[in-house]
């Protein structure tokens, strides 16, 4: 019997049939927004702009944009396009840098979203009979829930198992022999080491498959997982805002780019300085806008994921540039714009270090430092000539390839704070 999972329909269909349901659900949207979000009227009302303004998909370019503020100032339910009684589930992002953002979720939403995350599991390599071993975390987070109800949908069993627990994590990994792991890549990387500390070989184990996504990795990560643990790594898109995990998700047979489920979501790029949308294929800031969902329509949602569009591959619908940098991570070193992934590229060229890292930055005087802190790889001790000579290649690499110097503090093991969600990349001191 065949362990295929079938395509739906739409992943296939003509760039003709994908652009007119785009264009009917689009416009749906937007009277729904105007006609029972009160912060979307006054919005569309402020630009001089109304749902039957729009003709063709440009059309949207018309309409202002959606960012987190607006979310914040409506906290908690003023975004919200229906009534309280019809939304079954509400989430909200962890609210770090002032109040969360809160989003809602009708019944139909929830189960949009479970057929984006479903969809996103299969396109990753999932077969019939398949186990997923979820260490996203549950609660409030939409991580876990969304792989969860998507793993579901697609028919497979799920351990539901949250963050943390590393060491728990492992056994159970050998006991309940999974064939696919959906986590942040950053923790994946310390369930490798936790394998190693076992003595056990991860690339002995059950796992066929890793979806990773919450945090930006580069490429130079995957082929670190993917030789660490044996595995197919795939990028897994998404944000609360706009839905939770699965707006988009890699093809494993290409690995070229998350696939955006278009039926679903329509991208946009724009000049992230002017706001001006850019041709597909230019750099530029993400943008969507929500083209089913009821409880919290998002319309031209500013993401700060700078990123581009490329043609479908292995699906008719559109492909982004993997995510390795947002417009709000970047750092500034002395007039020089930096982002983590940026480091990370270089410090995975060299065998002596690993990929735990944090960027550190401070102020001498008037001038900013960027002191880079890296783990040396598992045998290889700090203070080994080994090492300094990666250190000394990497302040040199950094100076040739980004334009900026630095300095590179090395760690030993385990000394660079492990992230048990999302990985903290960036320290800023100057702030405080």
């Amino acid at each position: 019997m065949s362990t295929t999972l079938p395509l739906e329909p739409i992943e296939k269909a003509s760039i003709d049939e994908l652009r007119a349901l785009q264009l009917k659900r689009l416009r749906a949207t937007l009277a729904h927004a105007y006609a029972h979000s009160p912060v979307y009227r006054a919005k569309f009302d402020a630009a001089g702009v109304h749902p039957d303004d729009v003709k063709s998909l440009q059309d949207l370019a018309k309409f202002p944009f959606t960012t987190k503020a607006d979310l914040r100032d409506s906290y908690p339910f003023g975004m919200f396009a229906v009534p309280k009684q019809h939304i079954v589930r509400i989430h909200a992002s962890s609210g770090t840098t002032g109040k969360p953002t809160v989003v809602g979720y009708t019944q139909n939403d929830i189960d949009t979203w479970a057929t984006c995350v479903a969809r996103s599991i299969r396109a990753s390599g999932a077969r019939k009979g398949d186990t997923v071993h979820i260490s996203y975390g549950y609660g409030l987070f939409t991580g876990g829930l969304g792989a969860h109800y998507g793993a579901e949908k697609l028919g497979l069993t799920v351990i539901p198992f949250g963050g943390g627990q590393t060491e728990r994590q492992v056994q159970l990994i050998q006991d309940f022999q999974p064939d696919i792991i959906m986590v942040t890549p950053s923790y994946m990387l310390a369930l490798a080491d936790e394998f190693d500390r076992q003595g056990v070989s991860a690339k002995d184990s059950s796992l066929r498959i890793g979806i990773f996504g919450a945090e930006p990795w580069t490429n130079d990560m995957r082929q670190v997982i993917e030789k660490r643990m044996g595995i197919d790594a795939v990028d897994i898109y998404g944000l609360s805002e706009v839905i939770g995990p699965g707006v988009a998700n890699e093809c494993v047979e290409t690995k070229d780019g998350p696939t955006i489920w278009e039926d679903h979501f329509y991208p946009e790029i724009i000049n992230p300085d002017t706001g001006e949308p850019v041709a597909d294929g230019e750099w530029g800031e993400l943008v969507f806008t929500s083209l089913t969902k009821e409880a919290l329509p998002i319309i031209r949602y500013r993401t700060r994921d700078l990123t581009r569009l490329l043609p479908g591959t292995a699906r008719t619908m559109r492909r982004m540039e993997k995510i390795t940098g947002r417009s709000d991570d970047m750092m500034i070193v002395r007039g020089v714009n930096v982002f983590p992934s940026q480091i990370e590229e270089l410090i995975l060229r060299h065998a002596a270090l690993s990929a735990h890292y944090l960027c550190v930055l401070s102020k001498e005087g008037p001038l900013d430092n960027l002191t880079v802190k890296v783990e040396t790889r598992q045998g290889v001790s700090p203070e080994s000539s080994e090492a300094r000579a990666a250190a000394q290649a990497l302040m040199h690499d950094a100076k040739a390839y980004i334009g900026t110097s630095l300095l590179v503090q090395l760690c030993a093991e385990g000394e660079v704070e492990r992230s048990q969600g999302k990985a903290r990349r960036v320290l800023d001191l100057r702030k405080r």
